[in-house]
């Protein structure tokens, strides 16, 4: 039979499929923590990788690899290393090249771990680290006008959703000479392709939408071979970031329902933020998707959905913020988020806590902000829950 280029819709349900010799249906689970060789010159042939044989799970699995080489499929990359974490992938992508001397630019709307090994862990290593106003392209400018070797920021940021414009940023961060890489997760490959813009890696926590269901922990980076191969994976290997069999052959599975949870979490987020935006309690309301988003014509631009994440600002204090989420019925409390139920939070004491306040004044988080993950329960349901918390503060 003739092959021909796939959907992404049919990628998601087979791409990257390995059949074993049993011809199974469903992709099989390699649960295996080794692998055995027909001679001793194989299992040297092997460590040499003259030969395809799978050495040690910390090295790679069969089920592994088909959930890597179907996300490869999916994000439009030459290659993708699975990791036991969505943190695991930014730590490896940025400690497999980074050194005492080295800087990387990055802008400073980002999750708060993220930010803590810019701030932290990073410069104890030697490694100099700007953080700049990532809507700012002047900012950027400047910035890479100092020799830089990597440049970091999410689109959209978390919590506050703002937006870097990533061909812009990609080009100045190239004639800089600084790699590009960009955390792709508010997005997911579904409406951004951050390669295809110019970026060189992206990341991943495959926890959120990709397993999309509160049940696993994952991460990825994909990027082109010569990375992936030569400069990501020796890092990886000898530091045990590897994903577990198991989480990726559920997260394998979930690939395949992916388009649909993700279009009718988009669809249902556009009408709560469309309401929220008009509400009285609310002050403010961030969704790339509505046209008050100060970015819009960029999201626009290089988005072709605008995510299942709202992020907005009651009129009030901490306490009346508490207030609203304790008188949700339907959606959870929990700092999770791309699931398939719908769950809120308070950034400033939970994702970003361990920020200063000083810290997140400058990021423009305040006591007042709620992030909203749509899930998959009805459209109505949710608006009537949140209509009812908000009704509390009148």
């Amino acid at each position: 039979m003739k092959k021909t280029e796939s959907d992404i819709e049919t990628k998601l349900v087979r791409g990257g499929l390995l059949r074993s010799a049993h011809q199974e249906t469903s992709e099989a689970l390699y649960m295996t923590s080794g692998f055995v060789y027909e001679s001793a010159e194989q299992a040297a042939a092997a460590f040499r990788e003259e030969t395809d044989n799978f050495v040690y799970a910390r090295y790679g699995n069969p089920t592994v690899s088909m959930f890597e080489n179907r996300l490869a499929l999916l994000e439009g990359a030459e290659a993708c290393k699975a990791t036991g974490t969505g943190m695991a992938a930014v730590f490896a992508v940025m400690a497999c090249q980074l050194e005492s001397g080295d800087r990387i630019v990055a802008s400073r709307a980002l999750f708060g771990a993220c930010y803590v090994i810019l701030t932290q862990t990073l410069p104890k290593w030697g490694i100099d680290v700007e953080l700049i106003d990532g809507t700012d392209l002047e900012a950027w400018a400047t910035a890479l006008q100092t020799p830089t070797k990597m440049v970091f920021f999410e689109s959209p940021s978390n919590p506050l959703l703002e937006l870097v414009d990533v061909a812009a940023v990609s080009q100045m961060a190239h004639a800089a000479g600084a790699m590009v890489v960009v955390d792709n997760v508010f997005a997911t490959a579904l409406h951004q392709r951050p390669l295809e813009l110019g970026a060189d890696a992206v990341i991943y926590s495959t926890t959120k939408h990709i397993d999309g269901q509160g049940r696993l922990m994952g991460g990825a980076v994909l990027g082109d071979q010569t990375f992936i191969k030569d400069i990501f994976t020796p890092f990886y290997r000898q530091t045990g970031a590897a994903i577990s069999a198991f989480n990726a052959w559920v997260m394998l599975k979930s690939l395949e329902t992916l388009s649909l949870r993700i279009e009718a979490q988009c669809a249902s987020a556009a009408r709560i933020a469309t309401m929220l935006a008009g509400h009285k309690a609310v002050k403010n309301v961030r969704y790339p998707g509505l046209a008050s988003h100060p970015q819009y014509d960029l999201a626009c631009k290089q988005m072709s959905g605008f995510g299942s994440i709202i992020a907005f600002e009651i009129d009030g204090d901490e306490a009346a913020s508490y207030r609203v989420l304790n008188e949700l019925s339907l959606i959870d409390i929990s700092n999770n988020l791309g699931d398939s139920k719908s769950l809120a939070c308070h950034p400033y004491t939970t994702t970003h806590s361990s920020l200063s306040d000083e810290e997140l004044a400058l990021l423009g988080i305040s006591r007042s902000h709620i992030r909203l993950s749509v899930g998959l329960e009805s459209g109505n349901d949710l608006i009537n829950d949140i209509e009812q918390a908000l009704s509390i503060l009148r």
